[in-house]
């Protein structure tokens, strides 16, 4: 069933419900019909158009086709073959077999096993198979961050980004893992999780054979073979592997000392080295 985040778009439904014929316009997105796109593209995408698509990166624009359905009544055979609602999908890739309602999508999705990228990037180069991806990526280049957060102002190139952001905020964590039941906020975050119970690496290291679970994690262990150390302190420039490793360092120059230890009040620069002190700080107090 399809859940409406406004009363307009539940009332342009009831109408869609009585007669098809209405609807003039069709929304790629969500397999979903709509009267005015100029109008409501944004109110039928607002409740987080990311979600929709698992990704943040759609071209409103580009999601809608113009479709002018034939003005038969609802219970005539060519409009129930013809109604975008009750057709079958019409159109199937070669390649793989998977089939669309819209010549469009088949385009896009045909473009995976052609390696086509039409839209290129004029600043870099850099090439995109969907117009709505070279958008948002050009955002780099130009700052522009129209998605702003209401709770802290923090702005986003992306409303997926920003959809992510706030619930910071609202403390949601919608997708939980099957296994132990523990919730993220993203399905990044909780694909990466799972392989932690799986075991899966599908990060391997070209120099020495190491696997890692995360591609960041990759990024960090080939510095070691290449010496980069692309983080330098302020103060004496000193350079490190990771940016965690420079702001444990910065803290030398701050004498900040945030880890307290509850037991004796000393508190310490790392985790790590409060963690080996209280093992004999505990030692010490029990004799």
């Amino acid at each position: 069933m399809f859940g409406f985040p406004t009363a307009t778009l539940l009332d342009c439904h009831g109408r869609y419900a009585q007669n098809v014929a209405f609807f003039t316009y069709w929304c790629f997105l969500h397999d979903f019909p709509l009267i005015l796109p100029d109008v409501m593209t944004e109110a039928h995408h607002k409740y987080d158009q990311s979600e929709a698509t698992g990704s943040s990166s759609w071209d409103f624009q580009s999601s809608f086709r113009r479709e002018k359905l034939e003005q038969k009544s609802p219970d005539s055979k060519t409009l129930q073959e013809d109604s975008p609602g009750v057709r079958q999908r019409a159109y199937e890739c070669q390649e793989c077999g998977k089939s669309f309602r819209q010549k469009g999508s088949l385009t896009l999705h045909e473009r995976i096993h052609t390696g086509q990228k039409p839209f290129e990037c004029t600043h870099c180069g850099k090439s995109f198979r969907a117009k709505g991806n070279l958008v948002t990526h050009q955002r780099i280049h130009t700052g522009e961050k129209p998605y702003q957060c209401k709770e802290c102002g923090k702005s986003f190139s992306q409303r997926g980004s920003l959809a992510v952001h706030e619930r910071l905020h609202t403390g949601q964590k919608p997708y939980e893992c099957a296994i132990c039941q523990r919730s993220f906020r993203n399905q990044s975050n909780l694909a990466v999780h799972r392989r932690v119970h799986s075991g899966e690496k599908p990060y391997r290291c070209d120099q020495c054979g190491k696997a890692f679970s995360q591609k960041g994690s990759l990024i960090v262990h080939i510095r070691v073979h290449t010496g980069l150390k692309p983080y330098a302190c302020a103060q004496c420039r000193k350079s490190f592997h990771t940016r965690g490793n420079c702001v444990l360092h910065g803290k030398i120059h701050t004498g900040e000392t945030p880890y307290l230890c509850g037991q004796c009040g000393k508190s310490f620069t790392q985790r790590g080295s409060l963690a080996v002190h209280q093992r004999s700080c505990s030692q010490r107090l029990t004799l």
